[in-house]
């Protein structure tokens, strides 16, 4: 049976893992599965629910756009394994039809492992609409959602440069502020991603400033080495010049 118990409001901080961790496989992991992609369209519509979370499933391995109306109409499924296993389908099959269904599921579900499969759907539809609400998740939601919003903004960086200039400042100072370390984590890689489409301007300079800065001072070595591997990533040169120096001061 499968109900809300099935899922947990998921305000623990701690829990940072994959949307779809605490679902069985689909099959034994010594099982070659391949599921019927004509077969699982019908059970879309099943009126038994773990007909529909099969199925839901099923296309977070499978892409066929004939599935995206119905992982649409399924994010507002009782059961959240449905809506959580349908937001993961979309985020495989991403589709501009789904931006604006994801965005109202993400901004009314009361399931935090609805929502974190949600965000990383809506970093996946690359779409300018999506820098809002993920912005908004990184700034306001439970730990384990920001940890995904964070990570779903570097999807902006193919939207040209409004949309990666309008991404940086919510990373800064999510990367500057969040009491997270695996959230601050993301923002480090994610500006990492993002400035490399950027010019030398005043929005590089300061993501580089907030970049060194974590570097220097983040209490998390994890953190550290993030911000390390984004500079390098950059290249820029004072970037270089503060990673060469911390490796003097730490021979000395």
């Amino acid at each position: 049976m499968y109900n809300d118990h099935d899922l947990s409001l998921l305000d623990n901080d701690a829990d940072l893992e994959s949307p779809l961790d605490l679902i069985e496989p689909l099959a034994p992991e010594s099982q070659t599965f391949s599921p019927d992609p004509e077969a699982m369209l019908a059970l879309l519509e099943a009126s038994a629910t773990p007909q529909r979370m099969l199925a839901a499933r099923a296309f977070c391995e499978l892409q066929d756009e004939r599935a995206i109306p119905h992982l649409i109409r399924l994010l507002t499924d009782v059961c959240p394994l449905v809506r959580v296993s349908a937001a993961y389908a979309l985020g495989r099959n991403p589709s501009p039809t789904a931006v604006e269904p994801l965005i109202a599921q993400l901004n009314r579900d009361w399931n935090g492992y609805v929502r974190k499969g949600v965000v990383w759907a809506l970093g996946n539809c690359r779409e300018r609409r999506s820098l809002a609400p993920l912005t908004d998740a990184l700034k306001n939601d439970i730990s384990a959602v920001r940890l995904w919003a964070a990570s779903s903004l570097a999807q902006m960086a193919g939207l040209g440069f409004e949309a990666v200039v309008a991404s940086i400042p919510p990373l800064l100072e999510a990367l500057m502020q969040d009491p997270v370390a695996a959230v601050r984590s993301n923002c480090a890689w994610s500006l990492g991603q993002l400035c490399r489409e950027l010019p030398s301007n005043v929005v590089y300079a300061s993501a580089v400033d907030a970049l060194i800065q974590t570097l220097e001072e983040d209490k998390d070595m994890g953190v550290r080495e993030d911000a390390k591997a984004a500079l390098l990533k950059l290249g820029d040169s004072r970037g270089l010049q503060a990673i060469e120096a911390l490796e003097v001061d730490s021979l000395n």
